[in-house]
Order: structure tokens, then C-alpha cells, then sequence
């Protein structure tokens, strides 16, 4: 005890700095769990997949996203790929130059959703214009 005495009084300022940063983390861990512990996982097309001639629109319809639910993109790889794209490369059917948009080639992709909107169409020439994208707001 004579350690944390009257001579360390730095050694005290950090043991309190140290013991408000766990407490600040012990905080934002505890919220994270809630939010994925009732994740839903949802198969993007359920039976049909992602694949052309899918009624993405109808596939959404009634869904409701939460943060850190999981998109599953099963598909053809080697006919198809999902980029997870801009609002402006999903309106125009473009794929961001590489290494700005995550493009996933595995026929088998799950994405975890963070907040917010988010923006996948297949970057194969002519699929996205065809109807292979998907808009989905994540609460």
C-alpha cells in the first residue's frame, strides 16, 4: 500500500485513466453482443440465389435489417460476382476502380451489415442493368 502513497501520485492519475478506459471499453463492448446476438442471416434470393431474372425488389419486401445481420450471396462464380458499391455505382451500374469497393468472387459471400444503406450489384457487363442489385437499409 505504501507504493500508492503520497510520492506516486502519477502512478495514481494513471491507475484512474487506466481503470475510465476499461470501464469506457467494458461500455461499448457490452452494446456490441446486443446488436449481433439477434443477427439474422438472410440467403439474397433465398432458393434462386444471386442470379439474373430475380425479383430483387419483391426478395426485400417485408424484411427488416439490423445491424449485424448477414447477407448471404450465393451464386455461379463463374458467371457472377457481388461488389458492394456507392449509391452513385448502384444508380449507374458501376463498379468503383479497384481497391474502393470490396468486389467478392467466392459464389458463396457473407457480409455483415453495419448502419445504414448499402448498395451490391454483380459487376459482370450487363447483370446489374438487367436487375442483379440490391439497395438494403440496415437499422
Amino acid at each position: 500500500m505504501a507504493a500508492w502513497g503520497r510520492g506516486n501520485a502519477a502512478g495514481s492519475k494513471a491507475l484512474v485513466a487506466g481503470a475510465a478506459f476499461l470501464c469506457m471499453a467494458a461500455v461499448l463492448l457490452a452494446a456490441t453482443p446486443a446488436a449481433e446476438a439477434g443477427a439474422t442471416t438472410y440467403l439474397v434470393g433465398d432458393a434462386a440465389g444471386w442470379t439474373r431474372n430475380v425479383d430483387y425488389g419483391g426478395w426485400l419486401a417485408g424484411k427488416i435489417f439490423r445491424a449485424g445481420d448477414v447477407l448471404v450471396f450465393k451464386y455461379n462464380s463463374t458467371f457472377h460476382d457481388v461488389a458492394w458499391v456507392s449509391k452513385g455505382g448502384y444508380k449507374k451500374c458501376v463498379v468503383s476502380p479497384k481497391g474502393y469497393a470490396p468486389v467478392y468472387r467466392n459464389g458463396y459471400d457473407a457480409v455483415a451489415l453495419p448502419r445504414g444503406t448499402h448498395y451490391f450489384i454483380c459487376g459482370v457487363p450487363g447483370h446489374c442493368s438487367a436487375g442483379m442489385k440490391l439497395a438494403v437499409t440496415v437499422y
